[in-house]
This record gives C-alpha cells, sequence and structure tokens, in this order.
C-alpha cells in the first residue's frame, strides 16, 4: 500500500503539469508537480517552528486551496493533522484541543478571536498561524533552531486525528495511519471506477471525513483533480459544475433536498444540457437517504446517484452501490470495497442473509485506535473486526440495508451529535432536574436533535431560554429545534433513562411548559 508520500511523488513524476486542485474563490490551482513542492515547504516550515515528528498541528479553516495544502503537507511531513470542526460548540472544541496535544493550530482570521479564547482554556502553550486564503500561513519567525527533520512517515505511522462523536458526551479522537488515509481514497475511487480523467466538486468541508477522503484522498489516489469552494452554496452547485466540468461529486442529503428544492430556477436542461455533459453521477453518504428523494433526484437532474457508507473510524467509505450499469438498490448502501463487512450477533457470530446484526468491518482503512482511550478501543473491536455500531442486514446478494443505530448516536446532515452532549448542557442550567436529547425523524436534515427535560419542583424557565443556554455551549447546529417539558422522563429498574421511549411520547402528546 503506498504512502501518501508516494503516491504525490508518483504523480508528480508522471503529470506534473495536470491540475490537482482548483479553487474558484481566490483562482488558486494546484498542479500535481507544483503539490510537491507545497509538501515540501510545509515540512521546513513545520521543522524551523519546532513541530517535532509524530507532533500535533490543528487546523480551523474553511474549505480552499491553502486548506488543503496544509492538510496534506501535516501528514506528508510526518506529523499528524487534527481537522478543527468550525461548527462546533465551544465545550467540543475546548475538548478537542486540550485532548489532542496539538502544538500548532492553522487558522482563519475569521475564527482568530475564538480561538484565541478557547487556546486560553487548555493550560498550555499553542504555536497560532494565521492563513490568508490568498497568501497562505504567515509562518511566526523562529531563533533558527527548529527541530531535525523527520523521517520519510512509513504506511503505519499515524497521520490523521480526527474527533467524531460516540455514545459518551465528548467526541473520541480517531487515529487513521498514512495506510488508512491511502486506502480511503482507494476505496473510493475502486468502487466509483475514478481515474484521472475525473474532476470531483468538494462541497463538503474538509474537516469532515467524508470531505477529506472522498473528495481529497480519492481525486490523489486516482490523479485526478477538484474544484473546491470555501463552502457550499447550493445557487453557485450547478454553476460550478458546469464551468469546470466536474464529473461527480459526494454529497449528503440534506445538499440533496437543497438542490432539489431549486431545480426549478437552474438555467440548465437537465438530462441534454451540454454544459453539464462531463458530470456523470453523485455520491450520498453520511446519512441515510430515503428511496423517494433518490427518485426524485434522478428524476429531475437525470444523473445517477449513488448511495454509500463510511465512517470516521474507516477512513471513509466501506461499501457502496455499484456504478451503472450494474445493479443498484434503493435503500441499500451497497456492497463492501476494499473491506470485508460482516452482520453479526452480540457474540459476534455470523447472521444468516435477512437476519439483523451489527455491522462490523475489517480492512486496511480502519482506524489503528481511539487517542489516549484505550478503553473506548476494547469496545470497539471483535477481535480485529471493528463495531460500527450500525444495525443492518445482508440480503442474498450481498447488498448490505442499515435498519438502524446501535449507539444512541443523532445523525443530523450527515454530522454525529452524541445526546449526551446536549444532556451535559442542560443539567448544567439550575431549572433542570431531568434532560435527555433524542433524534426524530426529520425532511431536511434526516434527523432533527430535540430534548425532553423536566424541571425542578418551583423553578421556572421557558424554551427560547433552555434553546438559547444549548447554543451557547454546543453551537447552533446541535442546538434542540424543540424542547419538551414533561412531569418526568421514563425511566428504567436501575433509574436509567429511557430515551428511546421519548420519540413515541414526543409524537404522542408534546409537552409544554407548566403554567
Amino acid at each position: 500500500m503506498s504512502t501518501l508520500n508516494e503516491i504525490v511523488a508518483r504523480h508528480a513524476g508522471e503529470q506534473p503539469q495536470d491540475c490537482f486542485l482548483v479553487d474558484p474563490d481566490t483562482g488558486q490551482e494546484i498542479t500535481f508537480g507544483g503539490l510537491g513542492c507545497d509538501l515540501e515547504n510545509i515540512r521546513r516550515s513545520l521543522d524551523r517552528v519546532g513541530v517535532a515528528s509524530g507532533g500535533k498541528a490543528a487546523f480551523l479553516l474553511d474549505n480552499g486551496a491553502w486548506t488543503v495544502r496544509l492538510f496534506l503537507g501535516v501528514m506528508a511531513a510526518g506529523r499528524v493533522v487534527v481537522p478543527l470542526n468550525a461548527l462546533s460548540g465551544d465545550v467540543q472544541l475546548e475538548h478537542v484541543l486540550g485532548h489532542s496535544d496539538c502544538e500548532l493550530v492553522f487558522v482563519n482570521p475569521d475564527y482568530a478571536v475564538r480561538l484565541d479564547r478557547l487556546i486560553g482554556t487548555t493550560g498550555r502553550e499553542i504555536t497560532v498561524v494565521p492563513v490568508d486564503p490568498d497568501t497562505g500561513p504567515a509562518w511566526p519567525g523562529t531563533d533558527g533552531g527548529g527541530v531535525a527533520p523527520p523521517a520519510v512517515p512509513q504506511e503505519n505511522a499515524p497521520a490523521l486525528l480526527l474527533y467524531t462523536s460516540g455514545s459518551t458526551g465528548l467526541p473520541k479522537g480517531a487515529v487513521l495511519s498514512h495506510r488508512a488515509v491511502a486506502s480511503g481514497g482507494e476505496n473510493v475511487m475502486r468502487g466509483h471506477g475514478l481515474t484521472r480523467h475525473d474532476r470531483a466538486l468538494c462541497v463538503l468541508p474538509v474537516y469532515h471525513i467524508n470531505g477529506a477522503m472522498v473528495t481529497v484522498s480519492a481525486p490523489l489516489v486516482s490523479g485526478g483533480s477538484v474544484v473546491m469552494p470555501s463552502r457550499f452554496s447550493a445557487r453557485s452547485y450547478w454553476p460550478l459544475v458546469a464551468q469546470y466540468g466536474c464529473t461527480w461529486s459526494s454529497i449528503v442529503p440534506t445538499i440533496i433536498k437543497y438542490l432539489l428544492d431549486r431545480a426549478d430556477r437552474e438555467p440548465f436542461e437537465f438530462g441534454s444540457d451540454e454544459r453539464l455533459r462531463n458530470f456523470r453521477f453523485a455520491r450520498s453518504a453520511s446519512a441515510p437517504l430515503p428511496a423517494v428523494v433518490m427518485q426524485q433526484w434522478e428524476k429531475v437532474f437525470r444523473v445517477p446517484m449513488i448511495e454509500t457508507l463510511g465512517l470516521t473510524e474507516t477512513a471513509g467509505t466501506v461499501a457502496a452501490n455499484p456504478m451503472p450499469p450494474a445493479i443498484r438498490k434503493h435503500g441499500s448502501v451497497g456492497v463492501p470495497f476494499g473491506n470485508r463487512i460482516r452482520v453479526v450477533d452480540e457474540g459476534g457470530r455470523d447472521r444468516e442473509p435477512g437476519e439483523p446484526g451489527e455491522l462490523v468491518i475489517r480492512g486496511s482503512n480502519v482506524l489503528d485506535h481511539y487517542y489516549k482511550d484505550p478503553q473506548a478501543t476494547a469496545r470497539a473491536f471483535f477481535g480485529d473486526w471493528f463495531r460500527s455500531g450500525d444495525i443492518g442486514l445482508r440480503d442474498v446478494d450481498g447488498y448490505l440495508f442499515v435498519t438502524g443505530r446501535l449507539k444512541e448516536l443523532i445523525i443530523r446532515g450527515g454530522e454525529n451529535i452524541a445526546p449526551r452532549e446536549i444532556d451535559d448542557v442542560l443539567y448544567r442550567h439550575e431549572a433542570v432536574l431531568e434532560a435527555a436529547a433524542v433524534g426524530i425523524d426529520d425532511e431536511n436534515y434526516g434527523q432533527e436533535v430535540v430534548a425532553c427535560v423536566a424541571l425542578r419542583e418551583g423553578r421556572r424557565c421557558s424554551e427560547q431560554e433552555l434553546k438559547d443556554f444549548c447554543r451557547e455551549a454546543v453551537g447552533q447546529y446541535k442546538m434542540p429545534k424543540a424542547i419538551h417539558f414533561m412531569d418526568s422522563l421514563p425511566k428504567g429498574p436501575s433509574g436509567k433513562i429511557l430515551r428511546l421511549k421519548l420519540p413515541e411520547l414526543i409524537a404522542g402528546k408534546a409537552g409544554r411548559p407548566p403554567d
């Protein structure tokens, strides 16, 4: 299995003038030959500022040419890159900054004030490097000491530390090796038949596993290219496809809904417009895609939608529906690519076709461990099989269907949200006695966050007060859409709140604030 360094060197030698990335917002274009030089310059700069081999360098950046240079450059330099989710609330970012042991953070000027405040809570010194989207990082001056250049990283060396919400409140850090990063891109390439002639439109953030592996690593491995605006815009999606001749794009169900909602306002004749002739497929991942939405997409845009399955812990894609003219099954995440996937019972024994169980995965793309969390690592495996937490089944043709979540995660617009993270915030409010967050079905986001609370005797507060309280701690994205007030929350014999009972209670009779 090749490492990132070997992949870049191969393309820089074979196709140095070929385009790897276009940044339409700044007008920058990166060739494979230029990428090789950029990565070497980043390595030298990291040497000078004193980040040693294996050290952690984080980034808090929007998408763009410099974000990708730094994302790849940190890994190629033998350090570990730590993407920071710009949508996260302060509680989560404080945890990641402290837990990851990062020594340096690259930051967009728009996030600089917030980052300075958050770094102050870590209790240690962290070097901040401002990054201008046009001109790149403003490296700090050094005394010339630096560190010895690290050896070229081997495939089993850690490359990426990406935090993902789990069944506990705070996110866990998945440690992915150079082998996993390369494998993640290779699985996408093989699953979709990508070649150096393909060009992706990347509208998902690089701090998310989908953006990082599917639309950065896969074009890198295949020798193709990627068009990367700073962020998603429904209005500019199809014009970018047309202007740059994109052949594919990875999106999530929420974005699919946005694009469908404005399809009749687009200046294109879908299915016959020459400006879109190169666009051969889109892929959906990160959250379940309702079959009716897939059918609407293909009817309106006249291009195949390929449903897939991927996780942070597996460097993205583990299964995908085959490309046309092979059979695609609506409601299925397809068949394994680059992995072995079994459906097992609670003891790790195989289930028969049609029988539900947990999906467990083995492949070179699977994480090595959770950072500084051996207990979580042990719980995550049956031997060398990673436990996905997804409940599903395999049909007689080998297609996988995900039917639910073993863990109590809320998946909103492709982002994993741990209910306990919301619970912990609500419990901090002086009026709250009991609290539990849960996901309910939502037409636009797949799932939406709601919460149920019981107030302390004699205390009062409004729904809006609790929403604002949550927004401050976890951000707008994770703030509950609704908060239902109840006399008490349902509990089991041990006193544990029965979270999975809540959607039924909410649907039957939504609680209201007490008079």
